[in-house]
């Protein structure tokens, strides 16, 4: 099949998930003859990872709204003859799937990329049959603090409060705190059994290497330049730059960090 731009680049991305994916496949309850559904599932992990795992007799259904995905996991599907696993298009804000269908519903790192949150949980207890499990993992609002604190460090120099502000906004938006998380799920039903922090960091021998790495280029550097002033913005970024290298130049490199949690929810009636 022809291989677009945008799916060799997200293909990469489950070298980001994969320490978010590991703990979300310890968390699971396997059990045999199981419908299963990945929220958000991308390319494929760990939908199929898990479809593998649980083996016939069981029905993986992996849900997201993006062309490219679907195509490129139904590719997969077809040629690693993943005969339990199933590919659906669609938004978790709006399930196309009846009421208490399933016995487990995954989201590895997907449910943070949503346009309602609560919708989405909303839904999750209604395609839930009782007891069923709910696992998701979501990475955590420090992820990357130290960027962003250098960045805070900057703009409060030059007096660019309102970007702070900015800032603040989108890191809300993306990385929910984890006593909200729980207010959400609580307030939809579930039951929550666990929520098991975690995390993994990210060194760079310089800022410009951060900065230039496929992933902070691609899926992180456009928003941070969307909160900052647009004939300021390599001037600003340049600076925070600076911080990072200096503490760089005293060990080496510098550390990116990633904190995430692992939620283990039921549906109880």
């Amino acid at each position: 099949m022809p291989v677009s731009e945008k799916s060799l680049l997200y293909d990469e991305l489950p070298f980001w998930s994969a320490p978010f994916g590991l703990l979300l496949l310890d968390t699971v309850k396997y059990k045999k003859n199981i419908r299963v559904l990945d929220i958000g599932c991308g390319y494929g992990f760990p939908m199929l990872e898990l479809a593998d795992r649980l083996g016939k007799g069981s029905e993986v259904h992996g849900l997201d709204p993006a062309d490219d995905a679907i195509e490129v996991l139904t590719e997969k599907i077809r040629m690693r003859e993943v005969t339990n696993a199933f590919a659906v298009q669609g938004r978790g804000e709006d399930l196309p799937f009846g009421n208490g269908v399933f016995d487990l519903i995954i989201s590895n790192n997907g449910l943070n990329n949503v346009s309602d949150q609560g919708r989405v949980i909303h839904e999750c207890f209604r395609v839930c049959k009782p007891g069923a499990q709910l696992v998701f993992t979501m990475n955590l609002p420090h992820t990357m603090t130290e960027f962003y604190e250098a960045l805070r460090i900057v703009l409060g120099r030059v007096g660019l409060a309102e970007s702070i502000a900015a800032m603040d906004a989108h890191i809300f938006d993306k990385r929910k705190p984890v006593e909200y998380l729980q207010d959400l799920i609580t307030g939809c039903g579930f039951q929550i059994i666990s929520a098991q922090p975690d995390g993994f960091k990210y060194r760079f021998t310089s800022a410009q290497a951060f900065y230039d790495h496929y992933l902070v280029k691609n899926f992180f550097l456009p928003h941070w330049k969307a909160f900052l002033p647009g004939d300021r913005q390599d001037e600003i970024l340049s600076e925070a730059a600076l911080i990072l290298d200096r503490e760089a130049a005293e060990s080496g490199n510098f550390e990116i960090s990633v904190p995430f949690v692992c939620f283990d929810c039921r549906k109880v009636i």
